[in-house]
């Protein structure tokens, strides 16, 4: 089965660059520029433009569009794209920014992803946000500031950009998250929530878990990578069918018109997903947290509220909702990792590698691979393994131990005895 899209194209809005803590060094812009056409995505946030010496790069090595975004520069381009995947990659001014500051009595710990159209822009808020924080720090900075009054800001400063709620449920820096969020946009961001017309679900939830609340009804629901390594780009993404400008981009965001849907990991795959305590490898679901009192039977300690247990402490509505002119989401596993299950080995092995850059010179870029491709084709380009093991993630026949307390969800494919009985890429299939 295809999954059937009217799709122009997708987008990547939330990655980070080589200057935020914990990156690969290759999050620079011709890298980015180069594994956008290997993944099949068309517009990429930038990142971290809140630090000068990232914005200082962007601004030589890449130029305007003329309507809002940027392109790389042609002396950058690189001539190792297969044929198969070659196309226009865009950039869009990003930045996520991290606020630390007391509110209600309680510390508050809020990221937030902040778009404008304009390289002055960017250097104006920069500007006014150096005076509050250290930029330099960090691609994504620290600011002991007011979530709401970091809106306010931005938005006296650029009333083009666009405010979004970064990974919204996460537990430790989120609005929604359990340790250190609100219950409510209104209660984070007072009179200016009508700003907010759009949160990010995050790794850890999906579009049907935020369909619970009706406080979220009206707002469109973005799904971003995150990426910290250019491989990882796409692993969340978006799917739009607008006019490739920041106005069209943004007033699809806003307003929901034009924008398609999203792509979305396994929610359970996510490292806060469910409950627990990593340290004493103790993974648990909201009902066996609650029987425990929120402690962990190990060591006594409070355990790490996950995704799944927030969402259904301030959910109206019962599983399963579907609210009308929701926007579909497509659950899929990144094809290293299905690689990573057909080959027996890890993810970053020289087999997987091999693998994946056989599929794209044949097919075409990740997500045609995922989700264009016919079964048939993928089986002559790869294996009936990888057939099998494709059309699963599309049904979503698929298993998950779920991700906790910073730890990822470990996902099979194929149960112990298949694996045995397939080793070495026999054909069970």
């Amino acid at each position: 089965m295809l999954y059937k899209l009217s799709m122009r194209f997708i987008a990547d809005f939330h990655i980070h660059s080589s200057y935020s803590r914990a990156t690969s060094k290759d999050m620079v812009p011709e890298m980015l520029w180069r594994w956008a056409q290997i993944k099949g995505i068309t517009v990429v946030g930038t990142g971290d433009f809140t630090h000068p010496a990232w914005l200082k790069e962007l601004s030589e090595k890449t130029e305007p569009t003329g309507d809002g975004l940027l392109k790389l520069k042609k002396e950058y381009e690189t001539d190792d794209v297969p044929a198969s995947c070659r196309a226009d990659v865009f950039f869009m001014l990003s930045s996520e920014i991290s606020t630390i500051y007391s509110k209600h009595g309680r510390t508050r710990k809020v990221h937030s992803i902040v778009f404008v159209p304009h390289a002055s822009d960017a250097l104006k808020l920069n500007l006014a946000l150096a005076k509050i924080g250290n930029l330099n720090s960090d691609g994504r900075p620290i600011l002991g500031l007011d979530a709401k009054e970091l809106l306010r800001i931005v938005l006296d400063i650029c009333p083009k950009a666009l405010f979004v709620p970064a990974h919204a449920w996460t537990p430790h820096f989120s609005v929604f998250g359990a340790v250190s969020g609100f219950d409510s946009l209104e209660e984070c961001f007072e009179d200016l929530t009508p700003h907010i017309n759009a949160i990010e679900t995050g790794l850890s939830s999906d579009p049907m878990m935020n369909w619970r609340l009706s406080a979220l009804d009206g707002l469109t629901l973005i799904s971003n990578s995150d990426a910290h390594s250019p491989a990882k780009m796409g692993r969340e993404a978006n799917i739009l069918d607008t006019a490739i400008s920041y106005e069209a981009i943004t007033q699809a965001i806003v307003t929901g018109s034009g924008f398609l849907g999203t792509i979305e990991f396994f929610p359970e795959e996510g490292k806060y997903h469910y409950d627990g305590h990593r340290a004493c490898g103790v993974n648990l679901a909201p009902d066996e947290t609650m029987k425990l009192n929120y402690l962990c039977p190990v060591c006594r300690k409070k355990v790490t509220v996950g995704v799944l247990h927030r969402v259904e402490k301030l959910a109206d509505r019962a599983r399963g909702f579907k609210p009308d002119g929701a926007k579909p989401f497509f659950s899929l596993i990144p094809l290293p990792e299905i690689l990573a299950e057909t080959t027996g080995t890890g993810v970053a092995s020289k087999m997987v590698e091999r693998e994946y850059l056989n599929l794209i010179y044949q097919l075409g870029n990740e997500f045609r691979v995922l989700m264009g491709s016919s079964l048939s084709d993928i089986e002559k380009a790869g294996s009936s393994l990888i057939r099998e093991a494709v059309s699963r993630v599309r049904k979503g026949n698929i298993h998950i131990v779920p991700g906790f307390d910073g730890e990822y969800g470990k996902i099979r494919i194929f149960e112990s005895a298949e694996r045995k009985q397939t080793k070495g890429q026999a054909t069970l299939f």
